[in-house]
């Protein structure tokens, strides 16, 4: 539960993760990819192949030894041009409820400021994966 006075932080900011060295959502993460994220990170000079994985639902971020492809010791090798997800986290759509909340495996849940705008952007990103998939 959040303290009185804690500072809250944009989902987008990362500044929890970053601040905390927290990687929670990057150990078996089958995060979904949108065709943007995909163009982005190939312009990277990526290879789909290196970074994706093709399953039923459509494209999600590969894992290596149980750990996001682009997890590094200092954190994500990506940061600043993760997938849309990733931005996103911990905000994700429960399955079981139907609606969109925040993740139970990430402990600094409480600590995100969650606007109306993010959860657009959740609902708009599911809806495009959803048309890709």
């Amino acid at each position: 539960m959040k303290k009185s006075g804690t500072k809250k932080y944009s989902l987008r900011s990362g500044v929890l993760c970053v601040k905390n060295k927290c990687i929670h959502c990057c150990i078996e993460t089958r995060m979904p990819l949108s065709r943007l994220d995909i163009k982005r990170i190939s312009k990277l000079d990526y290879w789909l192949e290196d970074f994706a994985i093709k399953t039923k639902e459509g494209w999600r971020l590969k894992n290596r030894f149980g750990r996001c492809v682009f997890l590094l010791e200092g954190g994500c090798k990506i940061y600043r041009h993760r997938p849309e997800g990733c931005m996103l986290y911990p905000l994700v759509y429960d399955e079981n409820s139907g609606k969109i909340v925040l993740d139970n495996l990430c402990p600094y849940r409480y600590e995100f400021k969650v606007g109306k705008d993010d959860n657009q952007k959740l609902k708009s990103l599911l809806e495009r994966l959803g048309k890709e998939g």
